[in-house]
């Protein structure tokens, strides 16, 4: 019974944003029974343990849930990944929500205007302007504010912080990214960015490539190349940057099995281990490096390599040892990819779009033939970031390769000609 009632809440939920968060969700109370790293005398008693009292869902709601949901969670999971995770789609699709667009984006400027104002007296403010009806009720405002982020209060200056460390290599690895100096190249100047992937227990940098743009397409090129490398880790520890707080990034480190976590906004000190190999890294190399000296992003990345490659087998003070050193003796408990087609099916990107009458969609500006049999529909497109040659619809659990849209060829295809419709033939005409 108590299952019955969830899935009716859940449902009601038709965004994919709200299904990923709802899956990721999930997948954070199965994860320890996944990766075999739950300190109980067994799972079941871990499912009892974290189900003694109620747990806050994504929308802010709290729900009593029982052990046998999450045995159930977990078989989804295992049977078919973060997709069995997510609830389905509703029933009423297409029918207005009780807060509008409009009125979301109304409270998103109030906050910041105004980030005093409580949730009572934006709400009274949406009615009397029109934004909402009295249909909306205060409770809705009030879970919107909360969900998103929204609210007020003044955080004590001083913060409960203890060192800490993982207890072996891939337990976690911590994730985020810094301003680095302009380069110029092809006669061109442009800022570039690292991005940084640290082993949390072995202080071993796992992932450091500069880029020209810090965005999330990039950030998964580098986490998919990191765990290739050297296997999957149990937790990624994350800036809260659009690179890393994003739904598709929550759906592929659901799929290879890992815990996707947040630091606090504006805290830095929340991830020092990556800040202070940042500032490694400056001092060590780029302080002493002529930049304009470099004349592409390649060789720049070149001379990067070849500094972490120093630093990993370089005695840190910290630890004690070099983190090559950690890292050769604690590594046997790291997760290895099933396969290379596997890891690629995980670092897929999903987005939906609608097929035109021409049997074509368009992703990035790249525009892609599609079968014919979906003109007219809303499918579901998957890619790997960076390789439009991966592009496929994913329909019915089955996969449909597409191939960039060539009109020069298109021009040279011969159509299917269908057969001509005889307007005298009277034959199914009704008198």
């Amino acid at each position: 019974m108590l299952r019955v009632k969830e899935v009716i809440q859940l449902t009601d939920k038709h965004s994919m944003d709200d299904a990923m968060k709802l899956a990721h969700f999930k997948f954070s109370f199965i994860a320890p029974v996944i990766q075999g790293n739950f300190l109980d005398s067994s799972k079941s008693a871990y499912y009892k343990r974290v189900t003694q009292e109620p747990l806050t869902r994504p929308d802010g709601t709290r729900f009593a849930y029982r052990p046998k949901t999450l045995e159930f969670w977990e078989q989804l999971y295992r049977k078919g990944g973060m997709d069995a995770l997510m609830p389905a789609a509703r029933s009423d699709k297409g029918v207005s929500r009780n807060l509008p667009d409009t009125a979301m984006a109304e409270i998103y400027r109030l906050k910041e205007t105004f980030p005093r104002l409580n949730a009572t007296q934006i709400y009274l403010f949406l009615l009397r302007e029109g934004f909402i009806t009295k249909n909306t009720s205060l409770r809705c405002v009030q879970r919107f504010i909360k969900s998103y982020g929204l609210k007020t209060g003044k955080a004590s200056a001083i913060k409960d912080r203890k060192a800490f460390e993982e207890t072996h290599f891939g337990a976690m690895f911590q994730a985020d990214s810094c301003y680095f100096p302009h380069i110029k190249e092809n006669g061109k100047s442009r800022r570039t960015y690292l991005m940084l992937i640290i082993d949390d227990f072995s202080r071993m940098i796992v992932g450091a490539k500069l880029f020209y743009h810090d965005n999330a397409e990039n950030f998964q090129i580098l986490l998919k190349a990191t765990v290739s490398t050297y296997g999957i880790c149990d937790k990624l520890y994350c800036d809260n940057g659009a690179p890393y707080a994003n739904n598709q990034l929550a759906l592929i480190t659901g799929s290879i099995g890992t815990l996707l976590l947040h630091a606090p906004v504006r805290d830095g000190a929340a991830k020092a281990k990556v800040e202070r190999a940042f500032r490694s890294i400056k001092e060590r190399w780029l302080y002493g490096l002529d930049v304009k000296q470099i004349s592409s992003l390649a060789e720049f990345n070149t001379q990067l390599c070849q500094h972490i490659r120093a630093y990993n087998l370089t005695f840190h003070s910290g630890i004690s040892d070099a983190p090559m050193d950690r890292f050769l003796k604690s590594n046997e408990k790291i997760r290895k990819p099933e396969s290379q087609q596997w890891l690629d099916e995980c670092f897929m990107n999903r987005v939906n779009r609608k097929v035109k009458r021409d049997a074509t969609f368009t992703i990035d500006k790249i525009s892609f033939d599609a079968p014919m049999q979906f003109i007219g529909q809303t499918v579901e497109v998957r890619f790997l970031p960076g390789q439009p040659q991966t592009t496929c619809i994913f329909h019915d659990k089955a996969v449909f390769p597409l191939r960039m849209t060539d009109k020069v060829a298109n021009c040279k295809t011969r159509r299917q000609k269908l057969p001509a419709i005889d307007y005298g033939r009277r034959e199914d005409a009704h008198v």
